[in-house]
């Protein structure tokens, strides 16, 4: 029987994420599974992985062949540096021990190169509402300036209109006294 280790979707439309299975080959994607060694969710950033690491790795041992992206997710969890590495005991090119630590090493500097990624993109959320921010009391002080030389505008035009009433007022009342004399 050939295993292949592959995704089962879930989830609803537009919203997909998946169970990591191990399944025959000639089953359907949704079909029935033997193993479920743990779940991959895309929706999230980074997406999220949820992996049964030595179950994964005694399958991969086995011989059962990942799907494209499975493998990517097996790459990235460590399970092909892992295999790697004790094909390495098996030949006797170093001890278990000595496995043990270069692997440990390689998953500390992965986790470290992960937390700069997410340090590099909260820096540039923060950069960047920083900016919009910045944007914002621009626009705003723009806005405040039009507002108040609009003001200024209607002031003058106020004080303009009450100047000339006062001059139509004082010609009607020298007009009045001339017709009166």
């Amino acid at each position: 029987m050939a295993t292949r280790i592959r995704l089962q979707r879930n989830g609803r439309k537009g919203y997909a994420f998946y169970s990591i299975v191990i399944a025959d080959s000639r089953s359907p994607r949704d079909g029935k599974f033997i193993e479920k060694i743990g779940t991959y969710n895309p929706n999230t950033n980074p997406a999220t992985v949820d992996l049964n690491f030595e179950g994964a790795l005694k399958w991969v041992l086995n011989g059962a062949q990942p799907s494209d992206t499975v493998r990517n997710i097996l790459s990235r969890e460590g399970i092909y540096m892992k295999k790697h590495l004790l094909g390495g005991v098996a030949k006797g090119a170093f001890g278990e021990a000595e496995a043990e630590t270069k692997f440990e090493a390689w998953k500390s500097n992965k986790q470290s190169g992960l937390q700069a990624i997410k340090a590099k993109d909260i820096e540039a959320q923060k950069a960047a509402d920083k900016a919009r921010l910045d944007a914002e009391i621009k626009a705003n002080e723009e806005k405040a300036k039009a507002l108040a030389e609009k003001e200024a505008a209607e002031r003058a035009a106020a004080e303009e209109a009450a100047k000339e009433e006062a001059k139509a007022e004082e010609a009607t009342e020298e007009n009045t006294e001339a017709a009166a004399e």
